[in-house]
């Protein structure tokens, strides 16, 4: 009985504290990539590869997860372009998402139409991965070095230090592209094994003055 009292009494919420009685906002569960329909199907699983290979990605589903935002895109596009071109609803839409595609660097000024955002390919936004243009900047060896270094938090966009190798850059975005203040690789603190080095450095130097006195 005792314990019957006290599960109804903990399940009524009167034993918590009002920290914890406040309500979390519901959580969006939404699928971000989708898995292809036809599993082993060699063309597609050769191209896979081989965007996996040169744009330095950590598995196929960052592959999938793009081509399911380029089919959202192009869905978009493909249900505006059914619109009479004066139609209100197309031209609010369609020229938000082209300007949307025009930021990012997905899409060229001199293709500004829904015909050409049909003739997006997965590698137009891979070429706007934060890990591309690091790499393309020459401030990795690498595009797998490039994810190391963003990883690691040594890359800074303006001001702000991003460590997710999938961040899309603005156009405006791309020029402030740099190491962050505080790498070592932008004139920070140095780093473990270096600080480790010099203090060695200087307990031999020490040792040997100390030799040169005797």
């Amino acid at each position: 009985m005792v314990k019957s009292v006290a599960l109804v009494f903990w399940i009524s919420g009167a034993a918590l504290t009002p920290k914890e009685q406040v309500k979390m906002p519901p959580r969006a569960h939404s699928k971000t990539s989708r898995v292809p329909r036809r599993p082993f199907e060699s063309a597609r699983l050769d191209s896979e590869l081989k965007l996996v290979g040169e744009y330095g990605l950590r598995n196929k589903r960052e592959v999938w997860r793009v081509g399911l935002t380029l089919s959202k895109i192009r869905r978009a596009a493909r249900q505006l372009l059914t619109l009479d071109e004066k139609d209100p609803k197309r031209l609010f839409e369609g020229n938000a998402l082209i300007r949307r595609l025009v930021r990012v660097g997905v899409l060229d000024e001199s293709r500004m139409k829904l015909d050409y955002v049909l003739a997006l390919k997965i590698e137009d936004f891979l070429e706007r991965r934060l890990q591309t243009c690091v790499w393309k900047l020459g401030l990795a060896k690498s595009i797998h070095h490039a994810r190391v270094l963003i990883r690691q938090r040594h890359i800074r966009v303006g001001k702000q230090i991003v460590n997710v190798p999938s961040f899309i850059v603005r156009l405006d975005s791309q020029k402030h592209i740099d190491f962050a203040l505080t790498s070592p690789f932008g004139g920070g603190r140095p780093g473990r094994v270096r600080r480790k080095k010099a203090k060695a450095a200087e307990g031999g130097e020490g040792g040997e003055d100390e030799e040169d006195e005797e």
